[in-house]
């Protein structure tokens, strides 16, 4: 009977670490697209205005037009994590090479970072790479 007791408690032992383990994954990817949400709006807040965009709705005239730059995303992302102290709250946190204006009207911003679950951290001393991709479109509204 005390073989059974001491291999189920092993089993549980074993579930409620795996458990944790992967809530904290989940936890931390879960701030890190909070993050990544901000980061987009203050890029999608960082345009230029072009005049001769588009045509207006009915009339014949054209209606200005947010754009954004690629680069400029990068720069509103970078400002955005050091204004926020964002560095400080995850292991290596970094702006991914997709961040950018894809459609030059929106902001898609991609941050990678690396979790070290509690408990396991052995088994992956490198820890596990998560990935956060947030977009937000810019526009003018009267």
């Amino acid at each position: 009977m005390a073989v059974l007791v001491i291999g189920y408690l092993l089993i549980s032992l074993l579930v409620v670490t795996v458990v944790l383990a992967v809530t904290s994954v989940y936890i931390d990817h879960r701030k890190l697209l909070s993050v990544a949400d901000g980061a987009a709006l203050a890029a999608a807040d960082d345009y230029s205005i072009d005049v001769g965009g588009g045509s207006a709705a009915g009339g014949g005239t054209t209606a200005p037009l947010p754009v954004l730059e690629g680069a400029g995303v990068e720069r509103s992302t970078a400002g955005y994590l050091a204004s926020t102290g964002a560095a400080a709250r995850f292991d290596q946190l970094s702006i991914d090479p997709a961040t950018g204006a894809p459609d030059g009207r929106t902001a898609r911003v991609v941050l990678s970072a690396v979790v070290h679950p509690p408990i396991v951290n052995f088994l992956v001393p490198d820890g596990i790479p998560i990935l956060a991709r947030a977009d937000a479109r810019a526009q003018l509204v009267r």
